[in-house]
């Protein structure tokens, strides 16, 4: 076994001694430390949000396509600049702009946001359905550039806290912490909901939704608590 495969095995030894009780654990040290206000407050906000008007919605709908494939910190400095010229900005011009603020992807990214226009009047669409698993499935099938994790991350921002937002940093917590074995690059539809479920376990067991308990565990893998 040369060095690299040590390394591998260690690390590997290391993953298998956490388990999902000693996640839980963490989970509840964190909610006795200030880091709770910082997620209550950002779950405040999420709900605000969820009574604002169409054109806010829009522009968190815009935030969750800019992150596919990115970075929540790019998507949030590009949406505070922007503002309403999600809106009215012809593509060109949007692409220009996206550029110019760091965004790897601004041709593609422009072009979903330009097609997205058409659900502008979002609020209302999304008040059609019965419930928030309803809501991810439609947004997943008809905006462009959102998938189930894109589309869960949308909606958990505006308050639905019953969806998890399985991003590479969640996966791989998951897989640190016992709840799955490796962590897939792609999630087919069947897969997310099965990981989904096993999240929610966790969220009734630290006595929260699963939306706010994103937030905690992004606080474990990264340091920091975004949106």
């Amino acid at each position: 076994m040369n060095i690299r495969e040590r390394l591998q095995a260690l690390a590997s030894s290391a993953l298998k001694k956490q388990n999902v009780e000693d996640l839980v654990a963490e989970i509840d040290r964190l909610k006795k430390l200030p880091v709770r206000n910082v997620v209550d407050a950002r779950i405040r906000t999420f709900q605000r949000l969820k009574e604002c008007g169409d054109g806010e919605k829009f522009s968190e709908l815009c935030f969750c396509i800019l992150t596919a494939n990115s970075s929540a910190r790019l998507g949030m400095k590009i949406q505070q600049v922007l503002g309403e010229d999600f809106l009215r900005l012809p593509e060109g011009d949007l692409a220009e702009r996206l550029k110019r603020l760091g965004h790897r992807y601004y041709n593609k990214r422009a072009e979903f946001i330009i097609k997205a226009r058409r659900f502008k009047n979002i609020g209302a669409i999304l008040s059609r359905f019965s419930s928030s698993a309803e809501a991810r499935a439609w947004l997943a099938r008809n905006v462009q550039g959102l998938g189930f994790k894109e589309a869960s991350h949308f909606l958990r921002n505006l308050g639905y806290l019953d969806l998890a937002i399985l991003d590479r940093h969640i996966r791989r917590l998951m897989e640190q912490y016992g709840l799955t074995e490796g962590t897939p690059k792609t999630l087919t539809a069947k897969t997310y909901l099965e990981l989904e479920k096993r999240l929610k376990k966790v969220a009734e067991r630290v006595g929260m939704p699963v939306g706010q308990l994103d937030l905690y565990l992004w606080y474990v893998k990264t340091g920091e608590v975004l949106k």
